[in-house]
């Protein structure tokens, strides 16, 4: 039987998975744009995320979750996702890392 993967790992692989997830409307991945407010897997694999959309009347309201869960669940080690989709606080652009800034030329 294999040891189970580090808990770290397995945060760093779901982090290079929400990196593959884009907002339709702005060409940066997700994770980049803040998008992304809490990210926790414990020692089972489970990975508990809390994240919002740029607005509620987004478009990808129905997409982006599932596709986060989905590619969540095929990280090597994730056993189960709870992804909970939160509008407070309210996204701005101020939540974007520096490199989506630069991309973004704000």
């Amino acid at each position: 039987t294999q040891a189970p993967r580090d808990v770290e790992a397995i945060k760093y692989d779901v982090i290079a998975a929400m990196k593959t997830v884009y907002d339709p409307e702005i060409p940066v991945d997700i994770y980049e744009l803040g998008l992304i407010y809490e990210l926790e897997v414990d020692e089972k694999g489970v990975a508990d995320i809390v994240m919002t959309l740029t607005t509620p009347m987004c478009p990808a309201a129905e997409i982006l979750p599932p596709e986060v869960e989905a590619k969540t669940r095929d990280v090597e080690g994730v056993t189960d996702v709870r992804l909970e989709l939160v509008w407070e606080p309210p996204w701005d652009m101020e939540m974007m890392s520096p490199a989506a800034k630069l991309q973004l030329n704000l």
